[in-house]
């Protein structure tokens, strides 16, 4: 699967952005557990939220649980992360990730996008 993620920007504390990625490819989307990450400067790639295949079950960091939601499109085979009352501390690049069940563990995905820069200003 290719998976093109798309949506950041720059956004002042407290705003709200949404993120999508767009998956392509052979195999059925919603056989896919999706993930989204991120990567700060200098930091290392972490987990922000995962959503399984049917969209039925969801898991969140704790940083994300109450501000950030992930949902999916299956018609569209487009996952979104809606990020409300966003910090500063959330700036990074966002990663989307395709894996065969949902799972917390970035090695566990097996398929990734490239990427999308949310800049959060204080």
């Amino acid at each position: 699967v290719q998976l093109q993620a798309s949506g950041g920007g720059l956004v002042q504390a407290g705003g709200s952005l949404r993120v999508s990625c767009v998956a392509s490819g052979r195999r059925t989307f919603s056989s896919y557990a999706m993930g989204w990450f991120r990567q700060a400067p200098g930091k290392e790639r972490e987990f922000v939220a995962a959503i399984s295949g049917s969209g039925g079950r969801t898991y969140y960091t704790n940083s994300a649980k109450d501000r950030f939601t992930i949902s999916r499109d299956n018609a569209k085979n487009t996952v979104y992360l809606q990020m409300n009352s966003l910090k500063p501390e959330d700036t990074a690049v966002y990663y989307c990730a395709a894996s065969s069940s949902i799972v917390t563990i970035r090695a566990m995905y097996d398929y990734w996008g490239q990427g999308t820069l949310v800049t959060v200003s204080s």
